[in-house]
């Protein structure tokens, strides 16, 4: 997999960070080894002149008021790293793990954390040699930062705790040897520049950000066919209701959406002005026999929905994308103005806001596409479709009942994690983190929401295609994005015919759902 070379004046962006989390090599230029050792420089001068640092020659948190000899710099440095390895709970993944690698090399490369270049070198060389540490997921409260999982992956630099070596689990001491890579020894502010920063909720969130943008160019291709199958209205998806209710999302849309069914023969056509009213219309009930002129919410409210959740995926990707090129640690150096500024660029703060936002409207994809499935699969519904798109009048063949309830029961099992995170602060550390953002752990339950997300979706795509069939394939007038839908499901599953278990074929459809480069929109 070609490298990824990072710029001076280039943010990394939250596709490159996905690249490296998924094998691709992390090089620096030489403008960054210059900034990295300028800002360790102006460290040892501080250091020489007996200057009060935080977590140099202080202890930490609330014992930052006593001093430690630089002499002690060693051990002061993997005491942190040891008191704070504390993690349990699941395993992040190695893509996981490796995204926060990435973004943590992003922030110290900036050249104001005062990392010796060596201890940096050896996150680079790990990221190559694909040797990832094994990182619990649960530890962190995302206040100073990321404290515990980074203390995890700084634990493996320094040949302790377990790693994957080319995905085989192996002590971290071996793998290194192996790799011909020396154990770090930290000093002066290494460890504290690796452990303390937001690069855990970062890396999480920026590979979210990535699965999000396409589940949610799936969720519009799926709704065209979707309103293909059932012969659905083109006027809902007209650019004059944006022009009128002129949200950035809705508008992006209903362009979409208008785009990915402008040459489909199954939507009716918008008649304008409105057909005129038959002249000997009957009254009373006899009204309710004229066909209904617009559809369900389900399409025609598809571009609103859409559009909001275009808005919430696009703020959690500005924001992942200016953490990405934020330098999050504490204390901060200014080589060039002689500044040491001890503040709280660590606060996970925006991470968990734009987290629990991009969860909520997660949640509502799966909403909606589990009522579009429910729709096609009710024979009172589908208009004429057979029950469940494969059940028969004698009952021996039940075609995805079970897999609408599969559904169903997934998007409950996402609304239990809907509660915010990010307002569940609870002070720790002796009062001196007295309050505390959780953005890892809102950017954890996004994760996997995401993936809870992509098997509703494999459900829906799944019958989607099998609705395509009943209605005479996709050649029968759908548009070019739904028959390239029925290509890639059918070049993974095969047509419903006699019931057999689609669990396989549910998961061989979620996972490659959140592949990169799906490009249908």
């Amino acid at each position: 997999m070609p490298s990824i070379s990072l710029a001076v004046d280039q943010p990394l962006s939250p596709a490159e960070l996905e690249a490296i989390a998924l094998g691709a090599p992390l090089q620096l230029s030489a403008g960054h080894w210059q900034a990295i050792a300028r800002c360790r420089d102006f460290l040892q001068q501080l250091i020489q002149d007996k200057r009060r640092i935080y977590g140099v020659t202080t202890g930490y948190g609330p014992l930052a008021n006593t001093y430690v000899d630089p002499d002690a710099s060693a051990a002061l440095q993997q005491g942190l790293v040891f008191h704070l390895s504390s993690g349990t709970g699941p395993l992040l993944s190695p893509i996981q793990t490796r995204a926060i690698m990435g973004a943590r090399v992003a922030t110290l490369a900036r050249g104001h954390s005062a990392i010796r270049p060596e201890a940096l070198q050896l996150v680079l060389d790990c990221l190559a040699h694909q040797l990832i540490p094994q990182v619990p997921a649960i530890g962190t409260v995302g206040a100073s930062g990321d404290l515990t999982p980074l203390a995890h992956i700084t634990l493996a630099l320094m040949g302790q705790g377990q790693v994957w070596l080319n995905e085989q689990v192996m002590p971290a001491h071996e793998a290194l040897a192996a790799c011909g890579l020396t154990p770090l020894h930290p000093e002066g502010k290494d460890a504290l520049a690796l452990v303390n920063g937001t690069a855990a909720m970062t890396g999480i969130a920026a590979l979210n950000a990535c699965q999000a943008e396409r589940l949610l160019d799936l969720s519009l291709v799926l709704t065209g066919a979707y309103g293909e199958v059932l012969n659905g209205h083109l006027e809902a998806l007209q650019p004059g209701l944006a022009n009128l209710r002129p949200h950035a999302g809705q508008i992006w849309a209903q362009q979409q959406l208008l785009k990915i069914c402008s040459d489909s023969q199954r939507l009716q056509p918008v008649t304008q002005p409105p057909p005129r009213l038959p002249e000997d219309l009957p009254s009373g009930s006899a009204r309710h026999q004229q066909p209904l002129p617009q559809d369900a919410y389900t399409f025609r409210c598809a571009p609103q929905h859409l559009g909001a959740v275009k808005a919430s995926v696009d703020f959690h990707q500005e924001c992942v994308a200016t953490e990405l090129w934020s330098v999050t640690d504490n204390p901060l150096f200014l080589p060039e103005t002689g500044e040491v500024l001890h503040g709280g660029n660590f606060f996970g703060q925006q991470i968990a806001f734009a987290a629990d936002a991009l969860n909520n409207a997660l949640i509502t994809l799966a909403v909606h596409s589990e009522r579009r499935l429910a729709r096609l699969t009710d024979v009172t519904l589908n208009q004429g479709l057979p029950p469940f798109l494969r059940g028969n009048e004698n009952g021996l063949h039940s075609g995805m009942m079970g897999a609408q309830v599969t559904a169903t029961a997934l998007v409950a099992e996402m609304r239990t994690q809907a509660h915010p995170a990010s307002i569940q602060s609870i002070p720790t550390n002796a009062n001196n983190q007295d309050v505390v953002t959780l953005g890892t752990l809102a950017a954890r339950r996004c994760a996997t929401s995401l993936e809870r997300l992509s098997e509703v979706l494999a459900i829906e795509s799944f019958a989607l295609a099998q609705a395509i069939e009943l209605r005479g394939g996709p050649e029968a007038g759908f548009s070019c994005s739904a028959q390239a839908l029925h290509r890639r499901v059918r070049a993974i599953s095969a047509p419903l015919e006699d019931d057999r278990p689609l669990a396989p074929d549910i998961q061989r459809l979620s996972q490659h759902w959140l592949l990169p480069d799906q490009g249908f929109v």
